[in-house]
């Protein structure tokens, strides 16, 4: 039985069943879990709980370097940012406020103010969330409201790719990574919201507004 597509709204076919059951869309190539198997928010929430995320640890600000290193060279200190999904660490937040940088934090869960999302920025970065998103097209069309002209969106995420084994994955083993992603997925993201891409490298993504 086919499932619709929750970026695209594409009817997708079966594509692999281990813990969780996972469609292939035809159209945006995205992969994403049943509905029904999503997982509820407080087993959701507790799963993000889990996370050791010492900001002050070199290991895992080299880790999001890739977003707060291209945000420095791209921006300056007097434009206006938004860490989208900013999780209990508020990583890229701290590393950006530390060096000057005016952003602010959102997460539905640790920080949910929602004025913040009325707001428009040159800056949006997003980094480990968009796996998490359960309605994509809704999520993307939020990004991109909140992006100035000419803004940029600095995405990081694991792609996928036909090389991958998708059933040895390890990406795919966390419950909570529910929509993965292939170049031609942003490539119809790009499109279908009104971005242009700017760079796909490794695990950055860069989507101008």
């Amino acid at each position: 039985m086919k499932k619709i597509c929750p970026l695209c709204q594409t009817p997708s076919d079966f594509f692999y069943e281990d813990t969780q059951r996972y469609y292939k869309c035809p159209k945006c190539y995205g992969i994403f879990v049943a509905e029904e198997q999503l997982p509820d928010e407080e087993s959701e929430k507790e799963r993000y709980e889990l996370h050791d995320d010492d900001t002050e640890d070199a290991g895992y600000r080299k880790f999001v370097s890739p977003i707060t290193n291209n945000i420095q060279k791209d921006f300056s200190q007097k434009e206006k940012g938004l860490d989208f999904g900013a999780g209990t660490s508020q990583i890229i937040t701290k590393v950006l406020q530390e060096a000057g940088y005016d952003i602010l934090s959102y997460d539905p869960y640790f920080h949910n103010y929602p004025q913040l999302l009325e707001q428009q920025y040159d800056y949006i970065a997003s980094c480990e969330v968009i796996e998490h998103f359960y309605q994509p097209k809704k999520e993307f069309t939020l990004l991109k409201s909140m992006l100035k002209e000419g803004g940029k969106l600095y995405l990081m995420t694991d792609i996928y790719d036909e090389k991958i084994d998708f059933a040895s994955w390890y990406y795919k083993n966390d419950p909570t990574h529910v929509f993965l992603y292939t170049k031609e997925t942003f490539e119809y993201i790009a499109k279908e919201f009104g971005f242009s891409v700017e760079m796909i490298e490794k695990r950055l993504v860069v989507l101008r507004g």
